[in-house]
């Protein structure tokens, strides 16, 4: 009996994350796609973030906040995707207790910075639309300035408490993270302790931080699609409508997969493990892949400044 008693409460050093639990003969296959999906993200971006700061026409508001997006794309697929194929190509599972705590508060804060940069975003649509004579006047880059101090702070002081109650809690034996990444419920099952206040919390702020963002992203597209069906001349409401095409797929789709996620994870009984793991590792890398295509695609004024870029090249 003392031998089992000193076994429990050893401490833990690091973590062992084990993706795929059930089906681990996944691992090969995937690590083809999810390279070339990491590469295809960091590619867009980058050429992105290069293409507004070089290009003098694109030094306005709105491609200001898509550089914000466009960062915290890259920081998230940095910070998840690279350990994933690791353990993919050299099976190295093992993660430091600190490295593990500080990827779990790049995700939850970086994953609510997207959806508050969304939220900033609509709300430069629905002033260009509902207030075009005041859009100069309002949306500056003073604004855009404080906009990204607001998101950054917001996001970072309601998601730091997540790691750090999770990093205060005793984890006595079972150091095997059945995830291919340090998801706070899927480390927190592992301690010894209540878990109780801590997912308490985390289910409290995302779904308060999440759920203000969208609320007030509907009630911004609501005003715009008003606004929208009052316009009278001819052609004018589809050009209205087609300047804020790209940022509603950009938050349908983030918001689609996010709504994926979370149903498949309250669903976890009736579906096998390994489907959240993979959506949940998706969610990290397509996004940020599909964002700057969007963008460079449906956006005249980007789609001729990477063309400029490329002919520079």
């Amino acid at each position: 009996m003392a031998s089992h008693s000193n076994y429990t409460t050893a401490p833990v050093s690091e973590f062992l994350l084990i993706c795929f639990p059930n089906y681990q003969s996944w691992q090969h296959w995937l690590s083809l796609p999810l390279s070339l999906l990491l590469l295809l993200a960091m590619g867009a971006n980058a050429i992105l973030l290069i293409t507004i700061r070089l290009e003098a026409s694109l030094h306005e508001p709105i491609y200001y906040l898509l550089s914000l997006l466009s960062l915290l794309d890259m920081v998230l697929c940095l910070t998840v995707i690279p350990k994933v194929l690791v353990i993919f190509w050299f099976n190295l599972r093992s993660i430091s207790f600190s490295a593990c705590f500080f990827q779990m508060f790049i995700m939850n804060s970086f994953l609510a910075m997207e959806s508050c940069t969304f939220m900033v975003m609509a709300y430069d649509r629905y002033v260009a639309i509902c207030k075009p004579l005041h859009y100069p006047f309002i949306i500056t880059n003073e604004f855009v300035a404080r906009a990204t101090i607001f998101v950054v702070a917001r996001n970072t002081l309601a998601s730091l408490p997540v790691p750090i109650l999770s990093a205060r809690l005793r984890y006595c034996a079972e150091n095997i993270i059945k995830n291919c990444i340090c998801t706070n419920l899927s480390v927190s099952k592992l301690s010894c302790d209540n878990i109780a206040f801590n997912r308490l919390y985390q289910f409290v702020a995302g779904w308060t931080l999440l759920g203000s963002d969208l609320i007030l992203i509907i009630l911004s597209y609501s005003f715009i699609l008003k606004a929208v069906l009052r316009i009278k001349a001819e052609g004018a409401a589809t050009k209205a409508l087609s300047t804020c095409g790209s940022h509603f797929i950009l938050i349908l789709f983030f918001s689609t997969v996010l709504l994926v996620l979370v149903i498949t994870n309250l669903a976890r009984e009736r579906i096998p493990p390994d489907v959240p793991i993979l959506l949940n590792i998706l969610h990290h890398l397509i996004p940020p892949a599909l964002n700057p295509i969007v963008y460079g695609v449906r956006t005249k004024e980007i789609k001729q400044g990477i063309q400029k870029l490329l002919r520079r090249l």
